[in-house]
C-alpha cells in the first residue's frame, strides 16, 4: 500500500485529489492538510511514501516544504501538483528534489500513475512542461529572492531589514541587484516579473 499525504489549500481540489486516490486499491490517503505548516508536521509525523503538495499555500509554500524535507533527509518522494506551469517553479522544484510535477487539470488517471511511478523511484513530470524545465535560468540568489518577495508584498526597506535581520543598506543593495538582473524599472516591476517566471 502506498501511503500518501496531500497538502492543498483549496478545499474542493483537496477533496477531489483525495477521492481520486482513495479509489485506487494500492494507494491510501493517510492525511490531508490545507496549510503548509500543518502539512509539514503531518508529513514528519506520518512519514508517508509520497507527498502531493501545491506550491502556493498559507503557512509555507510547497517549495519551502520540499526544502525542509530535503534537509531532514525525508525518505519519501514529493510530487508538486499546481496550476502554475511556469518554468521557474518547475526548475526550482526539480532542483529542490521533487520527483514529480503535475498540473491540476491533468487527467485523473495520470495522478495515480504518477504516484506509482515516483514510489518506484522514477520521475513524473507533465509532458507539456518537461521541455520548459530548462528555460531561462533563475538569475536571483536566495537572499535577493527573499528581499524581492517582501518588497513585492509592499514592505518598506526598514521593515524588510527588520524581518530578515539585515541593515537597510544591505536590503537596498539586494533590491538593486535584483532589479538590475531582471531589467526592471523598479522593485514593484521586478517582483511582478520574477513572480510571472516562477522565481519568487
Amino acid at each position: 500500500m502506498i501511503r500518501v499525504v496531500i497538502a492543498e489549500d483549496q478545499g474542493l481540489v483537496l477533496g477531489a485529489l483525495a477521492a481520486l486516490l482513495d479509489m485506487e486499491d494500492d494507494i491510501e490517503v493517510a492525511a490531508t492538510a490545507t496549510d503548509g505548516q500543518d502539512a509539514l508536521e503531518r508529513i514528519l509525523e506520518i512519514e508517508p511514501d509520497v507527498v502531493l503538495t501545491d506550491i502556493e499555500m498559507p503557512g509555507m509554500t510547497g517549495l519551502e516544504i520540499l526544502q525542509v524535507l530535503k534537509e531532514k533527509k525525508f525518505a519519501g518522494r514529493v510530487i508538486i501538483v499546481t496550476t502554475f506551469g511556469r518554468s521557474g517553479y518547475l526548475r526550482r522544484a526539480l532542483e529542490g528534489g521533487a520527483a514529480g510535477y503535475l498540473l491540476k487539470d491533468a487527467p485523473a488517471d495520470e495522478l495515480a500513475e504518477a504516484v506509482r511511478r515516483v514510489h518506484q523511484g522514477l520521475r513524473a513530470v507533465a509532458p507539456e512542461l518537461a521541455a520548459q524545465a530548462w528555460g531561462d535560468p533563475d538569475p536571483l540568489t536566495d537572499r535577493e529572492r527573499q528581499v524581492l518577495k517582501l518588497a513585492g508584498e509592499g514592505l518598506s526597506n526598514s521593515k524588510i531589514a527588520g524581518e530578515l535581520h539585515l541593515s537597510e543598506g544591505t536590503v537596498r543593495n539586494y533590491l538593486s541587484e535584483a532589479i538590475g538582473k531582471l531589467g526592471a524599472a523598479n522593485r514593484t516591476e521586478a517582483a511582478r516579473l520574477a513572480r510571472k517566471q516562477g522565481w519568487l
